[in-house]
């Protein structure tokens, strides 16, 4: 029997069926999709996280007793409408691996050393223009066995939560001028290039701090013909 796997109806989300990307193969969808309408309280329940934001939460230099190591940075932007408009009290996070290469978690093996001074989790909340920023570390590749000699280019995930339970939406964030974007296939499922190049950040002399951190740029659009490609499950 040949399975037939829905991919994305727009080019510019990545589809759920990448076959360089290899365990999408297994997670893909093997049938059409039901669409189910949403009930009310998924529409109108509450989102946990917004109000215990704390003032430092954003900052994942001073999470622990001593600095981490690595390439301080800042990364800002806003999270925009498909008109352009910023986005206020939206709930922002990120996760990422530390200036080695290597997650906190235990099923990353990689032979990389763990920074005790750096967790790689932050979350910011979007003020009345839908302006964030966040102070981190630039995180490094890693190798990842999805074939051979391969690698991730170094790379921030984000999350962005809305008012409603469901209204969550994931990306990454690259670094421009990146020699490992050719060679990977998560980043280059998103098939339009146009889109690709929107998960990269563009660097930000004006906002780059002297003698302290270098500055990303990163806008995120929701929806529309500019929006940010999103991960899709």
């Amino acid at each position: 029997m040949t399975l037939v796997y829905p991919t994305a109806s727009n080019a510019a989300h990545p589809a759920p069926l990448s076959p360089a990307y290899k365990s999408s193969i297994k997670r893909a969808p093997q049938k059409p999709l039901i669409a189910m309408r949403h009930t009310l309280s998924e529409l109108t329940g509450p989102v946990y996280g917004h109000e215990t934001v704390r003032e430092n939460d954003h900052d994942l230099t001073t999470q622990h007793k001593g600095e981490p190591l690595g390439e301080r940075i800042i990364v800002h932007g806003h999270v925009l409408d498909e008109d352009g408009r910023g986005v206020p009290n939206t709930l922002v996070e990120i996760w990422q691996a530390n200036a080695c290469g290597r997650y906190i978690h235990v099923r990353d093996q990689h032979p990389a050393p763990l920074d005790p001074n750096f967790t790689g989790a932050g979350r910011a909340q979007s003020d009345a223009s839908g302006y964030y920023k966040f102070v981190t570390i630039k995180p490094g590749a890693y190798p990842w066995g999805n074939h051979h000699n391969a690698w991730r280019p170094a790379h921030i995930h984000f999350s962005v939560f809305g008012h409603a339970f469901i209204a969550r939406l994931v990306t990454q964030m690259y670094f421009p001028g990146d020699p490992l974007f050719e060679f990977d296939p998560i980043f280059n499922s998103v098939t339009d290039e146009k889109a690709r190049m929107r998960m990269v950040s563009s660097f930000d002399l004006e906002n780059t701090q002297p003698e302290w951190a270098l500055c990303y740029r990163f806008d995120i659009v929701l929806r529309g013909r500019n929006a940010t490609p999103m991960e899709t499950k």
